[in-house]
C-alpha cells in the first residue's frame, strides 16, 4: 500500500538565507499513523509542513500527500487533506458556527452534506452547546478543538498539526489526544509537530528535526532505548534542590538535570560515570538510583545536553535586599466579576520573597484573571491585590515599579526591532542615558540577541521572542517577575534555559509567580496554587499535592495525574 505521506529529499531554501530551512528529508508514513515531529526552534518543523500543506514551494526533492503533488495538483490537495495552523487559522470575531460555515465554503463541502458534516464534528469535538459563543471567546482548548473540527471538514485522508497542544490544559490535551487516536482509527493518516515530548511518546512514530534535517526517526521505544542506564533519580535531598541541581549540573559527568518534586532527575553522558554527591553536598541521605528513560532524555542528548546550571542572567542581577514583611505578594479575597460571571471568586494567598509561586488550572480555569489583578492589569470588583505592601488599586504606579512582567502572548511590540523594544522598555522603566545603553548592551549578551539586533521582533523564532520578553521584563532589576505561561510553544533544551533563569533569579531573592500547562515545569515551584471555576482549589507544595491523591493502584502519581484528579473531585 502506498504511504499517505511521502517525502524524498525535500528542502527548502528562502531568498538570502545561508542554509537551508529544511534540507534533504525523507519520511514515509502510512495510513492511519500518527507521526510526531519534535525538534528545537528553528529546526524547520513548520516549513516542513507548509510544503506538505501545498502553502510552500520547495527548493528541491518531492513529495506526494494523499497520493497527491502539493504543487501540481492543490485544487485536489485542498480537498484531500486538514491542515491546522500554529497561529489559529480561526476568525476571533465569528461564533463557532460561522467558522464552521466559513470553513465548508473554503472546502467546498456540499449542501446537502453539511448539516451532517456538522452534527459529526460539534458531536466529536464536544462544542455542540458552544456554536454561538465567538471563537475568542472560547478557552485554549476549545479553540484547539474548534480548529481541529475546521481541518477536519470534508473528510480528509491526511491531516497536518503544527503544535495542536500548545497553551492547552492537561485535561484538554488528554481530550485532544482521545480525538487524535479516534481519527488515526478510521484510516487518516496525522503528522504533528509538538513540543510536548510526552506528547511525542503517544506517537507511533516520532522524528527529530534540527537544523532542517531528520536527526533520528522510528517508534519511540526504539528512539528511548539506548538511553537505558543513563538517566537517575536523587532523593533524600537535604538543602536547597535549587543550588544542589546547579552544582550538579556544573559535574562533567551530567548532561541533563530537572527537579522533580522534592528530588532531582538526571541524565549521565556516559552510564559507568556517575557525579559525585559529596561535591553537590546534597545531605547524608541523598542517594541515586536508576530511572527508567523518557523520549525527553533521547531528545536532550541528541541535540548535545541542557543548557548547564548557571544562569549568566542571575550572574549579572544584583541580590534583592531583605524586606521584613512576610509576604511581598497577596490575594486577599480577590473577586472579579463579569457581569452575573465571575471569574474569580474570593481567592486569598501569600507569596514570600525569594519563593517560586505556580498558578495553575485548566483553561478558562480564572488562573489568567486573578494574575491579571496581582500584576494591576485587571481591578478586582472586591478584595486586595498587594505587592511588597502596596495595594495595585490605590498605589499602581509605585506597586508596578516593583514588578517586571511577561504576558501569555507577548508585550512587544512586532514591527519594533529587537533593538528598539529594548530600548523602549527600558525607558519605559525609567532607564536613561549612559545607564540605559549599558542595560540594553548587557541584555544582548545575556540572552545571545546580536545577530538580532537589527531585526524586527514579528520575525524571530519562538525561542528567541521568549528571551527578548524575558529581557524587557527584567531590564529594571525588579525584585518581583510576573510571568504568564513564559515557555508555552517552546522545545525542552529553551525550557530549560528559562528555568536555569528562573531558579538563578530566586536564589538572588527575585520572587516569582508563574502560570504553566507544563505539569513538569510545576515541579520546579515552591508552592502551587490550583484554582479551578475562579476557586482557590489546592495550595501546597508539588509533593503535598501529589501526595493528596496517591493510593495503592497509583501509589507514585505525576503532578498531571494529581492535577486531573483534584479538578475531576471539584467537577463530582
Amino acid at each position: 500500500m502506498s504511504a499517505a505521506i511521502r517525502a524524498e529529499k525535500l528542502a527548502k531554501r528562502f531568498p538570502g538565507a545561508s542554509m537551508d530551512a529544511v534540507a534533504e528529508v525523507d519520511l514515509e508514513i502510512p495510513a492511519g499513523c500518527i507521526a510526531g515531529l519534535v525538534g528545537p526552534d528553528g529546526a524547520g518543523k513548520t516549513t516542513l509542513l507548509r510544503m506538505l500543506a501545498g502553502l510552500l514551494l520547495p527548493s528541491g526533492g518531492s513529495a506526494r500527500v494523499a497520493g497527491l503533488d502539493p504543487q501540481a495538483d492543490a485544487d485536489a490537495l485542498r480537498r484531500n487533506i486538514g491542515y491546522m495552523p500554529q497561529k489559529f487559522g480561526l476568525y476571533e470575531d465569528l461564533t463557532v458556527q460561522e467558522n464552521l460555515d466559513l470553513y465548508a465554503e473554503l472546502r467546498e463541502v456540499g449542501a446537502q452534506d453539511k448539516s451532517g458534516e456538522f452534527q459529526r464534528l460539534l458531536a466529536l469535538t464536544d462544542l455542540a452547546p458552544f456554536t454561538g459563543r465567538y471563537a475568542g471567546k472560547l478557552s485554549g482548548g476549545m479553540k484547539q478543538k474548534l480548529g481541529l473540527a475546521c481541518a477536519l471538514l470534508g473528510k480528509p485522508r491526511v491531516l497536518l498539526l503544527d503544535e495542536p497542544g500548545v497553551g492547552v490544559d492537561p485535561i484538554s490535551r488528554r481530550e485532544l489526544w482521545k480525538l487524535i487516536r479516534a481519527l488515526s482509527a478510521e484510516g487518516i493518516a496525522i503528522l504533528l509537530s509538538t513540543a510536548y515530548l510526552d506528547e511525542a511518546e503517544a506517537c507511533d512514530v516520532v522524528y527529530l528535526m534540527d537544523h532542517g534535517r531528520i536527526r533520528a526517526g522510528g517508534p519511540p521505544a526504539e528512539l528511548i532505548q539506548p538511553l537505558a542506564g543513563r538517566c537517575l533519580s536523587l532523593s533524600g535531598i537535604a538543602g536547597n534542590r535549587r543550588q544542589i541541581l546547579q552544582r550538579l549540573l556544573r559535574q562533567p559527568e551530567l548532561m541533563d538535570g530537572t527537579i522533580q518534586g522534592s528530588g532531582l532527575r538526571l541524565l549521565l553522558r556516559d552510564e559507568n560515570r556517575w557525579p559525585d554527591l559529596r561535591l553537590a553536598d546534597a545531605g547524608p541521605d541523598a542517594a541515586l538510583r536508576a530511572a527508567p528513560p523518557r523520549l525527553e532524555d533521547a531528545f536532550i542528548s541528541l541535540l548535545g545536553g541542557g543548557p548547564g546550571g548557571d544562569s549568566v542572567l542571575a550572574a549579572v542581577m544584583p541580590p534583592v535586599p531583605v524586606h521584613h514583611e512576610e509576604a511581598v505578594i497577596e490575594a486577599r479575597g480577590l473577586t472579579k466579576r463579569f457581569g452575573d460571571f465571575y471569574a474569580t471568586d474570593d481567592v486569598s494567598f501569600a507569596v514570600r520573597r525569594g519563593e517560586v509561586f505556580g498558578l495553575l488550572g485548566p483553561n478558562g480555569a480564572g488562573k489568567s484573571t486573578t494574575f491579571k489583578m496581582e500584576c494591576g492589569l485587571l481591578k478586582p470588583s472586591s478584595g486586595q491585590a498587594l505587592v511588597m505592601g502596596l495595594d495595585l488599586k490605590t498605589s499602581p504606579t509605585a506597586a508596578r515599579q516593583q514588578l517586571g512582567y511577561m504576558a501569555q502572548k507577548f508585550s512587544l511590540y512586532a514591527q519594533l526591532t529587537v533593538r528598539r523594544n529594548l530600548m523602549f522598555f527600558s525607558g519605559v522603566y525609567g532607564l536613561s542615558g549612559k545607564a540605559r545603553k549599558e542595560k540594553v548592551r548587557q541584555m544582548e549578551q545575556v540572552f545571545g540577541l546580536g545577530p538580532y539586533m537589527d531585526e524586527v521582533a514579528a520575525t524571530l523564532p519562538l525561542g528567541f521572542k521568549q528571551r527578548l520578553a524575558l529581557a524587557c521584563a527584567v531590564m529594571h532589576e525588579p525584585p518581583l517577575l510576573f510571568l504568564d505561561e513564559p515557555t508555552s510553544g517552546v522545545d525542552p533544551v529553551t525550557r530549560r534555559e528559562f528555568w536555569t533563569h528562573i531558579n538563578g533569579l530566586a536564589e538572588k531573592g527575585v520572587t516569582v509567580l508563574v502560570t504553566t500547562h507544563f505539569m513538569d515545569e510545576a515541579e520546579y515551584c515552591d508552592r502551587i496554587a490550583l484554582v479551578y471555576r475562579g476557586k482557590l482549589l489546592a495550595l501546597d507544595t508539588p509533593d503535598a499535592l501529589k501526595a493528596s491523591v496517591a493510593s495503592s493502584a497509583r501509589p507514585n502519581p505525576t503532578m498531571e495525574d494529581a492535577f486531573i484528579q483534584l479538578v475531576g473531585e471539584a467537577d463530582r
